[in-house]
């Protein structure tokens, strides 16, 4: 099933105020304007674990006990983002919300107003206590815009069939709601231009639907309150919480952010690993949507526990729908990363090409292919089985994001070591490498390992692959991207591995993906979406010439090395 969680290497999930959190929420909380209004709350599994997590706590007393400062949730229309949104925020103005020491077991948590709601706790289970002073924020788009989010907190206040409307100190409005106890408080909706002139002392942030966060002036309202939140972190503790439908690429929303920090995270490039962040992701993954058993269970791979109010058969004919745009479908329903229009590559065909059974072994038959930089791109280096056509990335040293970038410089002697482990453990072929900023160290390999290459880029440098040379750089492209859409090549999905050479698979993956195709009077080139784009596309370059070396192997004629043969003396009689 795709499902992609990131969460704080300290997350036990007995240690958490999520359990307290999914009880009172359903003691107390109704569903907001839609077709159960009014009715109780029960959250599945799937919601109940999201919470837990969310509310996960730990013993290093930053940010009130939270491992997490940021979380972030992604999932396809109609799965009750915003209303789960819209919980957390009463919960937040009204429950036991924040650490308040570790139970013994079987210490209880009362309601303070005689609503009849009583929790036992477990030992070594946290347990809670209100904010002083709640600030909840929800963010919205757009003027008079207040979105499901608060309609559920207002539903909840203003309507006598729901137990919270019975809850002393509160004063509701339509886009706001007083909060008289704890030292007083507020839920708030806001805008842009309102976000900005306040002092914000925000304990809880909503950024709904986050993927329409893309223009300026929406990211600089989600970066305020985000830094907003710094000022009672210590104290009273702070949470932001992201929810969103799969982004649109190249779009630069706050969602596309999150998701690249969660991708440099999972590819190991952060410089304090999971930097606080709580990321859950659900999609659906399917190459081709005429394949209907396929399409039906990436709908149930997308929704999950949303499928008990969501019709199935109505999701099969949207897609099948003449009107429906292919691109859309993937992107709203099935919540999947989409492609830009001018991709290299497609997601769906990088995909399909993914083989969990494959993988490099030490004595191998290989190629290699390398594109090197100094300090704004990222150096590769690429394996390419002769046998058949699968590529690993070998290495991957790219320029780090934010202030771990400063000054930063390829570690020049990592690569060398790279390279040097490359030829120790495989049977190298062929290396093709892009001679910019690494002239010096391709004359070392070239004195080291040239007399084992068996194709060789120039008779006088074996290793010299100009990828400036447009006629032959279109060529290779080609071929590796016909080699792509025909399934010739494979590489073994991060999924199934595990440690650094996961990491690696995700970054070429992500590499490919960030190509642009560049038409040129040569040919179709590749390039960044932009000149200035922090989007990698270096291990796609080191791949491509890796297989393009196995390409002239394959030409050459070129079998692995029998190993030598052993003598052995026969006895004599």
């Amino acid at each position: 099933m795709p499902h992609q969680r990131i969460l704080s290497p300290d997350y036990d999930p007995n240690r958490s105020l999520g359990w307290l959190a999914t009880a009172w929420i359903e003691f107390f909380v109704r569903h907001g304007p839609g077709d159960v209004a009014g009715q109780a709350v029960h959250h599945g599994q799937e919601y109940t674990e999201f919470i837990v997590a969310a509310y996960a706590v730990g013993d290093d007393p930053t940010n009130n006990h939270f491992l997490h400062d940021t979380i972030f949730l992604s999932r396809p229309k109609g799965c009750d983002k915003s209303g789960i949104a819209g919980r957390l925020c009463l919960w937040e103005a009204f429950g036991p919300c924040r650490f308040a020491g570790w139970a013994e077991g079987g210490e209880t948590y009362t309601d303070p107003h005689g609503f009849g709601f009583t929790y036992t706790y477990e030992p070594g289970e946290p347990m809670g206590r209100p904010v002083q002073s709640p600030f909840i924020r929800i963010l919205a788009t757009e003027e008079n815009q207040t979105g499901n989010t608060f309609r559920t907190v207002h539903y909840n206040l203003t309507n006598d069939d729901c137990p919270l409307y019975y809850w002393p100190g509160h004063d509701t409005t339509k886009d706001k709601v007083f909060l008289k106890g704890n030292g007083g408080g507020e839920i708030r909706t806001s805008t842009a231009s309102a976000a900005s002139k306040d002092g914000g002392l925000e304990t809880f942030v909503v950024a709904d639907e986050s993927h329409l966060y893309d223009t300026t002036e929406l990211l600089d309202m989600k970066e305020t309150v985000a830094q907003n939140l710094e000022k009672r972190k210590q104290n009273a503790g702070t949470l932001l919480l992201e929810t969103t439908t799969m982004f649109a690429p190249g779009d630069g929303s706050a969602a596309e952010a999150t998701f690249e920090e969660a991708k440099a995270i999972l590819e190991g490039r952060k410089k304090r690993g999971a930097a606080r962040l709580y990321y859950d992701h659900r999609w659906g993954h399917i190459v081709n949507l005429a394949d209907e058993v396929a399409l039906r269970q990436a709908i149930r791979d997308a929704y999950g526990d949303a499928l008990e109010w969501i019709s199935l058969e109505s999701l099969v004919n949207k897609a099948y729908d003449s009107r429906t745009s292919p691109a859309r479908f993937r992107r709203y329903f099935l919540n999947a990363q989409t492609s830009a229009k001018d991709a290299w590559i497609t997601v769906e065909q990088w995909d399909d090409c993914g083989r969990a059974d494959r993988e490099l072994r030490d004595g191998d038959l290989v190629t290699l292919g390398m594109d090197g930089s100094v300090t704004g791109d990222a150096t590769c280096v690429s394996a390419c089985r002769v046998s058949d056509g699968h590529v690993e990335l070998l290495g991957c040293w790219e320029h780090p994001p934010g202030a771990a970038g400063e000054d930063w410089m390829v570690p020049r002697e990592e690569v060398d070591a790279c390279i040097a482990d490359a030829f120790r453990r495989f049977q190298v072929v062929g290396f093709f490498a892009d001679p910019p900023h690494w002239t010096d160290f391709l004359a070392v390999w070239t004195n080291q390992f040239g007399d084992q290459l068996k194709v060789k880029a120039s008779l006088k440098f074996p290793i010299h692959w100009w990828t400036n040379r447009q006629t032959q750089m279109a060529e290779a492209l080609a071929a590796f991207r016909e080699a792509v859409v025909e399934k010739r090549l494979s590489f073994t999905p991060s999924d199934d591995r595990a440690g650094r050479v996961a990491e690696l698979s995700a970054t070429l993956k992500r590499h490919v993906g960030n190509a642009r195709e560049r038409p040129s009077r040569a040919g179709l080139q590749i390039g960044k979406e932009h000149k200035n784009s922090d989007k990698k596309i270096d291990g796609a370059m080191s791949t491509v010439l890796a297989w393009t070396a196995r390409t002239a192997a394959i030409a050459a004629g070129v079998k692995p090395q029998a190993p030598p043969e052993l003598y052995l003396p026969k006895r004599i009689r």
